[in-house]
């Protein structure tokens, strides 16, 4: 969705309160493209704060989903979307570029939510995702997810150079 900012922007003192839909079906990025199962429309308040300087903030969720990173099960992840933020519209898009203030959500005087929305996801994607607490992951040799059951594979024999430290850990299974 597109949002159309010189309205208010030309109103020092105006604010506008905007229910946005969000368009996205996926995330797409570096890592891989993820579905998105479920998003909650973006409440967005714009406020011309004074001196072309407008005053974003929104709020919102959606939910992602996204293979557990030890069993690869898929896991229905939720971001909330919250964020604070201000445009200097006086500013041109190649003066963004040199301030390193890469806004490209902003175009002129065009307010792109999904691109907004994006950037918030990205900025709160989660480091590390499970499908539970103590997820068993897949055999190494054969891939079975082991929080199925175990599989048949035989263990390979440990190195014999870590036979003491081995020990240590099998009399200290708190360790």
């Amino acid at each position: 969705m597109q949002i159309h900012l010189s309205d208010i922007s030309s109103c020092e003192g105006k604010c506008v309160q905007v229910t946005a839909p969000l368009e996205m079906d996926c995330i797409t990025f570096q890592m891989g493209s993820f579905p998105v199962l479920h998003k909650e429309p973006l409440e967005l308040t714009i406020t011309n704060t004074g001196k072309k300087v407008l005053e974003l903030v929104g709020t919102g969720g959606i939910t992602v989903s996204i293979p557990c990173d030890r069993c690869l099960e898929e896991v229905s992840v939720e971001i909330p979307i919250s964020f604070k933020r201000k445009l200097d519209m006086k500013l041109t898009d190649e003066d963004r570029v040199n301030d390193l203030d890469e806004n490209a959500y902003l175009t002129g005087m065009d307010l792109d939510v999904d691109q907004l929305v994006y950037f918030e996801v990205l900025m709160n994607w989660p480091l590390k995702v499970l499908c539970k607490e103590d997820c068993k992951g897949i055999c190494r040799q054969c891939g079975k997810n082991l929080n199925e059951g175990s599989c048949d594979c035989v263990e390979e024999p440990k190195d014999p150079r870590m036979a003491a430290i081995s020990d240590i850990f099998s009399k200290f299974k708190e360790v």
